[in-house]
């Protein structure tokens, strides 16, 4: 009898953070951090999706307004200390900075992303990215996959 294995698809999400708050930079340096804070419903139940090993777009939201690099979930959802409330967070991990950003004035020009989540769900700070719109994107920062 072959035994096989069941391999969970690699999902990829993107964060926003501002960068006066959490920039990249500092993402790097921690190396590690719990992605708390969030208070929409819609962006806590995304992040309630997220599992171990899913790629996140790292998003300077406000000022810049561009992705600047790739995490990974390093720790699936769980209860944010934060808040008596049921709120969640994640632990994520740096990967790498994007070679080249990528801005949302060219996510907007780009044809290709016009249902991207970011651009047709903007307020909330956490969304999920498909497949064709991550190596869009991931094309767009000169990053080879």
């Amino acid at each position: 009898m072959a035994v096989t294995a069941r391999v969970t698809p690699v999902r990829k999400w993107l964060a926003k953070s501002e960068p006066t708050k959490y920039p990249w930079a500092q993402f790097v340096r921690d190396g590690l951090t719990a992605w708390d804070g969030v208070r929409n419903f819609e962006a806590r139940n995304n992040l309630r999706a997220m599992t171990l090993g899913d790629l996140v777009l790292f998003y300077h939201s406000n000022e810049g307004k561009e992705i600047v690099g790739l995490a990974r979930v390093a720790r699936a959802a769980y209860a944010d200390k934060t808040s008596s409330d049921d709120w969640s967070v994640v632990d994520l991990t740096p990967v790498c900075a994007l070679p080249k950003p990528v801005s949302l004035a060219a996510i907007k020009s780009e044809k290709a992303l016009s249902e991207m989540a970011l651009i047709k769900r903007s307020r909330l700070s956490v969304v999920p990215v498909t497949e064709a719109d991550f190596v869009c994107i991931m094309h767009m920062a000169d990053c080879p996959l």
